[in-house]
Formats: structure tokens, C-alpha cells, sequence
């Protein structure tokens, strides 16, 4: 049991990377946040020098944190004026999120 006697919901992130071309595909699959941000952020270094397209496939991604909003924030800024990045299906909790945050305006959103 965690605090306030709830059990602790287990903090896990699965990233996979397609390539075509010099588009890159990133699907973000469970919770990204502060435990699990920096997973991602490290692969998105990996790519993001060679990525002229980078698309965040985000259909499996249950939770965001502000950690993970600064990491997709972070993406964005270095792919400023070199490449674009876009957000892909998106669910409604997702959307409602970067809706309150004010990030529904930085971000290319399909």
C-alpha cells in the first residue's frame, strides 16, 4: 500500500523508434513521467540530430506528467527550424492535458 492507503501505480514506459527515411516514428506506450521522462528524452537524443520528421505516436500513453510535457517540449525545440515533430493519435485525456497546460498551441497536433 502507498500513501493515503492507495496501492502505488508502478511507473512504466515502453518507447520504440521506427526509421523510413529521415522519419522517425517514437510509440510511447504506458506513463511518462518524472520516474520515467528521462527514458525518453534519452532516446529522443538518439534520433533527433538525424530526424527531419519526427513523429510522436502517443495511442498508448495512459498518463503525462510536467516532466514528460518537458521532454516533448525539449523534441520541439531542437527540431526548431531543422525538422518538424508531430503529435499523433492523441487521446482525449492526453488532449485535455495539454489543453489546461497551454500546450495544445506548441504543438503540431494530428
Amino acid at each position: 500500500m502507498g500513501l493515503f492507503g492507495k496501492k502505488n501505480t508502478e511507473s512504466k514506459l515502453k518507447v520504440s523508434v521506427n526509421k523510413d527515411g529521415d522519419t522517425y516514428t517514437v510509440l510511447v506506450d504506458g506513463r511518462l513521467d518524472t520516474l520515467t521522462s528521462p527514458q525518453l528524452d534519452a532516446e529522443l537524443n538518439k534520433i533527433i540530430g538525424n530526424a527531419k520528421k519526427l513523429v510522436l505516436d502517443l495511442d498508448k500513453l495512459a498518463y503525462i506528467s510536467s516532466a514528460g510535457l518537458r521532454v516533448l517540449l525539449g523534441a520541439a525545440q531542437q527540431l526548431d527550424g531543422k525538422g518538424e515533430m508531430v503529435l499523433v493519435h492523441v487521446s482525449e485525456a492526453i488532449r485535455e492535458i495539454f489543453d489546461v497546460t497551454g500546450f495544445i498551441q506548441v504543438f503540431n497536433i494530428e
